[in-house]
């Protein structure tokens, strides 16, 4: 299924996409896309519904794929070949940052530069949505967690990532740098998330096409890892790394400026396109 959230800010119905790309109601059914909405069993009752039973919507803004979102964690230099072009070692283990929920937005809305920035950049990367409470689970048995995939798409301030003192979190959790989404795809239609073409446009101009099979930790390990040191619960997002293509990496380095347009996706799920502007 492709479990979708359409409407404006603060108004989103839940809602799924059918095999013909029509988006139908599911708010007589689930009150969001969240929660035990999400769970194993939850997932279940909605494959069980006809679709063409479902009112239709019709398309306007999409919200984020997933609501109540409680922890949206990161994997930094996840990618061996990202971790190259910047210089850096293949960590011995998962660097996690967390991104703060605030910074969620839906798939297709404007990203805003924060005030005084100069290095805002891009990532593409694939998120895990979890579907229920994960603890102390085995990498074997980790994807029974795991509810399905979405794109998500890392912005970054580099100058306030790097070159400020202190953790990465405050270049990574500006207002509008976590879009997700279009979709929640569940895992039964990703036969192999370790295998997944992933890439990035700048103003029309391809600037990362990688694929998640480059992963140095891969979903179920990450999954696993984490679940050693917090819960994960349903509706977390796991943001899993970028392939390389990243405007830092780049010689001379090249960061977006208002009026730039990033659009970005990943195979089986589905595209995003923002626009920056400054944040007045």
């Amino acid at each position: 299924m492709k479990l979708m959230r359409v409407g404006e800010i603060g108004q989103e119905k839940p809602a799924m996409l059918d095999a013909d790309g029509k988006i139908r109601d599911l708010s007589g059914h689930v009150s969001d896309i969240a929660g035990a909405s999400i769970s194993p069993e939850g997932l279940a009752k909605l494959a069980a519904i006809d679709p063409k039973t479902l009112p239709e919507l019709q398309p306007g803004r999409i919200g984020a794929c997933v609501a109540g979102t409680g922890k949206f964690i990161c994997i930094g230099l996840n990618f061996s070949d990202h971790a190259a072009e910047t210089g850096a070692a293949v960590p011995p283990e998962p660097v996690i940052f967390m991104k703060a929920t605030s910074a969620i937005i839906g798939p297709n809305d404007n990203v805003l530069i924060p005030r005084g920035s100069e290095k805002t950049d891009w990532e593409v990367e694939l998120g895990v949505v979890i579907g229920k409470t994960a603890k102390y689970v085995s990498e074997a048995d980790a994807l029974d967690y795991v509810a399905g995939y979405c794109v998500s798409h890392d912005v970054s301030e580099r100058a306030f990532q790097t070159e400020r003192a202190g953790q990465w979190t405050k270049g990574k959790s500006c207002d509008t740098f976590g879009p997700i989404g279009p979709w929640l795809v569940t895992k039964d239609e990703i036969a192999d998330p370790q295998n997944l073409g992933m890439w990035l446009k700048v103003n029309g101009e391809t600037m990362q096409n990688g694929s998640s099979k480059t992963m140095v930790y891969g979903v179920a390990f990450v999954v696993s890892y984490l679940s050693q040191f917090m819960s994960l619960h349903p509706g977390d997002v796991i943001s899993t790394g970028t392939p390389p293509g990243v405007g830092m990496g780049m010689k001379p380095p090249r960061f977006l400026r208002a009026g730039d347009v990033v659009q970005l996706g990943i195979e089986g799920l589905g595209t995003q396109k923002q626009t920056f502007q400054a944040d007045f």
